[in-house]
């Protein structure tokens, strides 16, 4: 008895959003076909010249404008940014500091205290748990 293994393959959206580029900003060859594994493994380890100008100059997707801006996605749209973003929109966004984004990242970072406040608060519940079990 052989096993056949069947190439794992994904739609161009998926391995656009894994590689953390926009996809309508990818070549066409790249937006028509399909990505194995393998080919995505590559893209990864050994970037071509297209996907390293892309992840430098953008444009980026959501979640990379956000994460460069230190704010959430929603953060993003409640903002009014809902397109994708070059790397020197964002800078200047950074530079002009509108009123939204300094809010949005004042908001981010109250999450980012709270979710570190509700883990130390659960490892401390962890602990008496595993004390009262000894």
């Amino acid at each position: 008895m052989t096993s056949h293994k069947t190439t794992q393959t994904m739609k161009p959206a998926t391995a656009a959003k894994k590689l953390g580029v926009y996809l309508e900003a990818t070549p066409a060859e790249f937006q028509e076909g399909v990505v194995s594994r393998t080919e995505l493994n590559a893209l990864q380890t050994d970037p071509p010249e297209w996907l390293q100008e892309l992840r430098r100059n953008g444009p980026h997707p959501r979640p990379v404008v956000a994460a460069k801006l230190g704010v959430s996605i929603a953060g993003l749209a409640r903002g009014g940014v809902t397109e994708a973003l070059t790397t020197e929109q964002i800078e200047a966004l950074k530079q002009e500091q509108p009123e939204w984004l300094q809010r949005e990242r004042a908001t981010q970072a109250e999450v980012r205290k709270e979710a570190v406040r509700i883990k130390e608060k659960n490892a401390e519940r962890d602990e008496q748990a595993r004390q009262q079990r000894s």
